[in-house]
């Protein structure tokens, strides 16, 4: 790695994932590989994609996976001082962006789950993750995710009150679906939402209760987009730099550190 030039995003625009390919010469190797790339995901939520989608084929890997793999390496040694930054702050709020990709699996139609949640300015908690069923509709993959994004909030303000910090609820959801969020909060169900009434219920309940609020966001505001998909350098730098992410290896400038950006100043969509 010593000689290998580093670059500026961790997986090509263009390059398509699948199972199909030419085996990997060590299979061994490349596990541990993924395994040490899954463990470095902790503190940096802008290669989860990535690696998510590599440890989808860690059983049967191609060479295409080896490259990509060995591209994720080439960017951590452009950043490698790059990881979450817990600022001081006096108010503890929960919030959280929620997305997805429908029927991106190629293999299997399966669609792609993607949420950040923050404490503050924060992010404390992330995933990027295939859905375990194939949905017949954008609609149902949709409810699957905010579902899944309530339910990791629902542990975080468990846990935060196991720990006796006072925190401001609700958290508030962050999606970029108008039609998902009227659906989500809507008493009556129809004929074509019948199939996802669970994660409906699920939904409503805790919008009931005051546990969170979904609010719409712009889609260039969706923070979560890039723990789904590909996205072209511009957009993932973007995103990047509103993660809450800092590099502790950042030059200095006018003898202090530039100050990262702050994701208080997305707002929803208008």
């Amino acid at each position: 790695m010593l000689d290998v030039a580093p670059v500026s995003t961790p997986m090509n625009f263009s390059t398509k994932v699948s199972s199909q390919g030419d085996p990997v010469d060590d299979l061994a190797a490349f596990k541990r590989l993924i395994g040490r790339l899954i463990y470095h995901t902790n503190t940096c939520p802008d290669i989860t994609y990535a690696v998510h989608r590599l440890s989808q084929h860690v059983a049967s890997p191609t060479k295409l996976h080896h490259q990509v793999a060995f591209r994720i390496l080439r960017y951590i040694k452009q950043t490698p001082g790059q990881g979450i930054f817990l600022k001081a702050i006096n108010t503890l709020t929960l919030k959280a962006y929620s997305d997805l990709d429908w029927a991106s699996c190629p293999d299997s139609r399966k669609s792609t789950t993607g949420y950040i949640v923050y404490l503050g300015d924060s992010p404390i908690s992330w995933r990027s993750k295939k859905q375990s069923t194939v949905s017949r509709s954008s609609s149902e993959a949709e409810y699957r995710a905010l579902a899944q994004t309530a339910c990791e909030i629902h542990w975080l303000i468990n846990l935060l009150t196991d720990l006796r910090l006072p925190f401001s609820q609700p958290a508030t959801i962050f999606y970029d679906n108008h039609s998902a969020i009227k659906i989500a909060i809507n008493q009556v169900f129809h004929e074509r939402t019948k199939h996802i009434e669970i994660d409906c219920h699920l939904i409503r309940e805790k919008v009931q209760r005051g546990t969170i609020k979904l609010l719409p966001i712009h889609t260039t505001l969706q923070l979560a987009d890039i723990l789904t998909k590909t996205l072209s350098p511009s957009t993932f730098h973007t995103i990047n730099s509103k993660l809450g992410t800092l590099n502790i290896y950042a030059k200095l400038e006018g003898g202090c550190q530039k100050t990262i950006k702050s994701t208080t100043s997305d707002s929803a969509y208008n």
